[in-house]
């Protein structure tokens, strides 16, 4: 696969700066920095806090009284800093992209930061409101119960219980990648997969099904993009050392 990354690689347009830290190596890095945060929230939501385990709010309140200072950081990670740091990933894309598909990476790259837009609010309204039940619960929690069951819906629809903005992304990525030539056919055929799974995850009857197949997917597709984006950033600093 390496020379075909290599081959890939060289098909990015390369950056008028030279230097280790240009573009290629930040949107490399923000990308598997994004795989990272995937693994760590899959890790702690469903390994270390056990939350499927909660079957009802009321259950999950318990969870998150036991839990409130890892369970805020971890809203804090895995939401605000992974929209934060998919800001220059999908800047990055659009620079390598847009040359040969103007306009259809100015669509793409607005669902790009529309998604990282509606992450960063999903977790803060997620840490904020932790806070605020768990205060609840001390002195009433049939009130705390209902606060979280008016909340709960916010949090997921805005990043927490569907991907459809996030799917879009990835497939209109892939899709433009893919009519390039761009990036490595291995890693446009796995964002397709994200893509669909993550539109998917927007049908009710499907939803739990296409979530996880997004996020599980999507790590791959993280790690398949940041490879590829510092392997491009060493060969650009190497052509002009």
């Amino acid at each position: 696969m390496a020379s075909a990354t290599s081959g890939a690689a060289a098909r990015i347009e390369q950056s008028p700066t030279g230097g280790r830290w240009n573009y290629l190596t930040a949107g490399g890095l923000a990308a598997l920095t994004e795989a990272a945060l995937y693994v760590l929230g899959i890790g702690y939501f469903l390994v270390v806090l056990d939350f499927a385990s909660a079957t009802t709010p009321l259950q999950q309140l318990e969870l998150f009284v036991a839990n409130e200072a890892t369970l805020s950081a971890m809203y804090l990670l895995v939401y605000v800093v992974f929209g934060v740091v998919l800001v220059p990933l999908v800047l990055t894309l659009h620079h390598d992209l847009s040359a040969g598909a103007r306009m259809a990476m100015q669509v793409t790259t607005a669902f790009g930061l529309i998604w990282a837009g509606l992450v960063v609010a999903s977790g803060m309204i997620a840490t904020l409101a932790t806070g605020v039940v768990v205060d609840l619960y001390g002195t009433d929690p049939a009130q705390a119960t209902t606060v979280w069951l008016a909340i709960s819906p916010v949090v997921d629809g805005l990043g927490g219980g569907n991907e459809i903005v996030g799917g879009i992304w990835t497939l209109l990525v892939s899709v433009v990648a893919l009519r390039m030539g761009a990036l490595h056919r291995v890693v446009n055929y796995v964002g397709l997969v994200v893509g669909t799974a993550g539109i998917l995850s927007a049908v009710p009857a499907l939803g739990e099904v296409g979530g996880a197949i997004f996020g599980l997917t999507q790590i791959v597709w993280f790690v398949g993009i940041g490879v590829l984006l510092l392997r491009a950033s060493r060969r650009e600093t190497a052509s002009v050392s």
